[in-house]
């Protein structure tokens, strides 16, 4: 009985209704605008004032910890003269009772910068050690198209042998080998060879490409390859932990030395930190004196600089082939 009927309006909603409010976003929140202009200067104080605070103070590390048993990160990382450390490997195996003809490895951290914001490229190597540790053979392809060279590869071991014909089994990756070597006549008809073999492509500079077969193919057979990782490092197996030490330091020496002919000695050492470690060891931190090869002092050191830097550029284009 007291409901309004279907025509009633109550007073002053008929004009509310007739015009439509507009409400902007500061009348309705009378206090929005106010409130993110002091955030927004809190915000940039705050930056401000991390940027004008300075860094932290790091704790100078201490030299040699006095107990067993000590916080690692409070300490240097001591290092090690190399027949030291190979006779703390050999110490850790006894203690652990691991196997003793496990492989000892290195780690090696480069310096891959030139000047000008230029780079050693990314390379493998190979070379031959003075004292082998494996009974492994690398399995080497010969190309020639002479039957007289095929024979005498053959007779030294050549695990493939042959011409173009074995093209086109490369590309489809029918025929396999850890290393191809060539004869200088035929290496123009190898071309479609190059972006499959990449840095395995015969060349003069790895002496994969020659006329002495048995020479390369006793080289080849034997020896021993390592390659870049990550961009600036190389991890390498170079011995056996049962091996004399001094055999030990001479394979590392060898595999360290060969590492260096890839940046010309007028830079600072590509080797930069080097690590050894066994199968089932930490890795030990080397002391790199007496390990890296001497550098020239006085003027031939001065005259091979000019010569560097005049064919800098031709050393860059045979490190990235």
């Amino acid at each position: 009985a007291l409901a309004p009927r279907c025509g009633w309006v109550l007073p002053g909603l008929e004009q509310r209704l007739a015009v439509p409010a507009v409400v902007s976003p500061a009348t309705a929140r009378p206090y929005a605008a106010a409130a993110k202009t002091p955030k927004k200067d809190a915000k940039r104080t705050r930056q401000e004032k991390a940027k004008d605070k300075p860094p932290p103070r790091r704790r100078p590390l201490m030299t040699k910890p006095v107990d067993d048993v000590y916080l690692t990160w409070l300490y240097r990382r001591p290092s090690y003269d190399l027949e030291q450390a190979v006779g703390m490997l050999k110490k850790f195996q006894e203690l652990d009772f691991t196997y003793p003809k496990q492989f000892v490895y290195i780690n090696v951290f480069l310096d891959m910068a030139l000047q000008k914001k230029k780079k050693v490229d990314p390379f493998s190597g190979s070379v031959t050690l003075p004292h082998r540790f494996t009974d492994e053979v690398n399995k080497v392809l010969v190309f020639t198209e002479n039957q007289q060279e095929a024979e005498i590869a053959r007779e030294h071991g050549a695990a493939i042998v042959g011409g173009v014909e074995l093209i086109k089994w490369i590309l489809e990756d029918e025929i396999q080998a850890d290393f191809y070597v060539a004869v200088p006549a035929i290496i123009p008809k190898l071309i479609p060879l190059r972006n499959k073999l990449k840095r395995k492509y015969p060349s003069t500079r790895r002496n994969s490409l020659g006329s002495d077969i048995p020479q390369m193919l006793q080289f080849f057979r034997q020896c021993h390859e390592y390659m870049v990782e990550e961009e600036n490092m190389i991890k390498t197996r170079i011995a056996r932990l049962d091996m004399p030490t001094e055999h030990i330091i001479a394979n590392l020496k060898a595999v360290i030395h060969d590492i260096c002919t890839f940046k010309p000695s007028n830079y600072d050492p590509i080797v930069r930190r080097l690590v050894i470690r066994s199968s089932t060891s930490e890795g030990l931190l080397l002391n790199l004196d007496g390990i890296l090869p001497e550098v020239e002092k006085g003027e031939e050191k001065e005259e091979k600089n000019a010569v560097y830097e005049d064919q800098e550029k031709p050393v860059q284009e045979s490190v990235s082939t």
